[in-house]
Order: structure tokens, then C-alpha cells, then sequence
């Protein structure tokens, strides 16, 4: 019998593959936040010139551009990468989750909200799922549960 603070599934036969597999959403929302965001880091490094970002954070007028290129590089791809696997994941997730805040507010925020528009939908989102795994960190199924030490 279920508890009165659970929903009755429409369709009842899902239940156990629901409860099987549940333990491993968080893993898999942490894994695909990291993923996702890998292959914009590598391109970044191994086929765009940083002086490209360097423009670009200078033409905003924030100071240190050629430091936050760098950090963009180092986040998008070791960061990402250290998100995905659940490595460091509360500083990744910090790191990503900041960026983020930035490219809605400073680079994106004009063009409204919709990303096909460049607007901040996506970034957005990143915000969100990092703020909540800053707060969950690294889970069950990640290399901080696994070494036994988290930040």
C-alpha cells in the first residue's frame, strides 16, 4: 500500500522500474550538467584564439579579461569535466553556476529569454541545476562519495 503522501501511478506496472532506477536520477542530472558543457570547453581550447574572448569580456568593461578568458577555458572544460564525474562537484558546480550568472546578466540578458534568440533560457537553466547541486554536492554515485571527502 502506498503512503498517503505518494501519488497513485496512471500507469501502476512502471512502480518498480521507477524504484529501481530513481537512485540514480540525481547521478545522471549531475553527470549530464558536466557533459553537456565539456564540448564547449574543449572546442574552446583547442580551436578558438583566446584573444576572441579576451575581446569580447574586455568589450563589456570587465576588468582582468585575459584572467577570465583563461577561467572560462578552465571551467567549460576541467570544471565541466569535474562536474560531470562528481570530482570537487560543490567547487565545479560554483565555478559553472557563476559563469553562467555572468553570460545571463552581462552577455545574454538583451537578447530576452528565449536561446533562440541568443537570449538566457540556457544558461539559465545551468544556473539553476548548479545552485542545486552546490547544495546536494557530489551524491551517491561520484568520485567525492567514492575518495570519502567533499569541499
Amino acid at each position: 500500500m502506498a503512503a498517503h503522501d505518494e501519488p497513485r501511478l496512471i500507469f501502476p506496472g512502471l512502480g518498480d522500474f521507477y524504484e529501481r532506477f530513481s537512485p540514480f536520477s540525481y547521478a545522471l542530472m549531475r553527470f549530464a550538467a558536466g557533459a553537456i558543457l565539456v564540448p564547449h570547453g574543449i572546442q574552446k581550447v583547442f580551436t578558438a584564439p583566446i584573444d576572441r574572448y579576451v575581446t569580447s569580456i574586455g568589450g563589456k568593461g570587465i576588468p582582468f579579461a585575459e584572467l577570465l578568458a583563461y577561467l572560462v577555458f578552465f571551467t567549460e572544460s576541467v570544471g565541466a569535466i569535474c562536474l560531470a564525474i562528481g570530482l570537487f562537484t560543490r567547487i565545479a558546480a560554483a565555478m559553472v553556476g557563476i559563469q553562467m550568472l555572468v553570460i545571463v546578466f552581462v552577455f545574454q540578458w538583451q537578447y530576452g529569454y528565449f536561446w533562440t534568440n541568443r537570449g538566457y533560457e540556457f544558461a539559465l537553466m545551468w544556473v539553476l541545476l548548479c545552485v542545486a547541486i552546490w547544495f546536494r554536492g557530489g551524491g551517491r554515485y561520484s568520485v567525492d562519495h567514492y575518495i570519502g571527502k567533499e569541499f
